[in-house]
């Protein structure tokens, strides 16, 4: 009878300091995750031209959700973007359907030797950091994008550049973007706008999931009116196998 208790106590020992062991882990686990997490938007967007443009108009689209929030437009109203030039005038509208970017500036002046083989290219760039985990599987839906974002459609992704990570999805899409300006008949101008959504953390390795939106287009000569970008988007790229409820 000793016998079978002892072995009992022992059992029970032994479950205890299993399950002990366990929640310890996952507190650790859970603890390691949150202390590193970072949460980030970078934007980017690329003016690039072989011919000076003068008077300049554009309305660009900013990245926000579909409630309006956005973690540029602060950035914008400050004058905090990297690389915007201080000639620029920069104001910030709502149309209703979006928040758009206005510049004006008499000229863009492209540098000594800038040819079709060798534009001139002004990049705007900024990288903010989000209070709150970013949704990198549904940014349409609570994320920023280019707003509005009209005829999505999926297409096929192109094939994953990592093994450990989910089956992104990937889609196409447009939206709007306004251009005044004046230049040669034969100039080129490319204006393209990029946004990236990152988790990232580190538990034991690191670890991260993202999103990308690109918005681009090309304009030949002189142009005065409402031209559609074309824009992609990739979801889901990365990993969700974190302690927490991922978005």
């Amino acid at each position: 009878m000793d016998k079978i208790i002892r072995i009992s106590l022992s059992l029970l020992i032994v479950i205890l300091i299993a399950f002990t062991s366990m929640v310890t882990y996952q507190a650790f686990v859970k603890s390691a995750y949150l202390n590193s997490l970072s949460s980030t938007y970078s934007y980017t967007c690329t003016i690039t031209t072989d011919s000076t443009l003068s008077n300049v108009t554009l309305f660009i689209p900013v990245p926000e959700d579909p409630l309006g929030n956005s973690p540029i437009v602060a950035r914008f109203s400050a004058h905090a973007i990297t690389g915007l030039p201080g000639d620029w005038t920069v104001t910030l509208y709502d149309t209703g359907k979006a928040t758009m970017v206005k510049i004006t500036t008499p000229a863009i002046t492209p540098t000594a030797g800038t040819s079709q083989a060798k534009p001139f290219t002004i990049t705007l760039s900024s990288e903010m950091q989000s209070d709150k985990l970013i949704d990198t599987r549904e940014p349409i839906k609570n994320s920023a994008m280019f707003q509005p974002v009209r005829e999505l459609q999926p297409v096929a992704c192109p094939a994953a550049g990592s093994a450990v990570q989910e089956n992104p999805r990937c889609y196409r899409y447009v939206t709007s973007l306004y251009a005044d300006y004046e230049t040669a008949p034969g100039a080129s101008v490319n204006i393209t706008s990029t946004v990236v959504g990152r988790n990232s953390w580190n538990i034991f390795e690191p670890g991260s999931n993202e999103y990308t939106t690109v918005t681009s287009l090309l304009i030949s000569g002189s142009h005065d009116g409402w031209v559609t970008m074309q824009g992609t988007l990739t979801s889901g790229t990365g990993t969700y196998d974190t302690p927490l409820p991922s978005t």
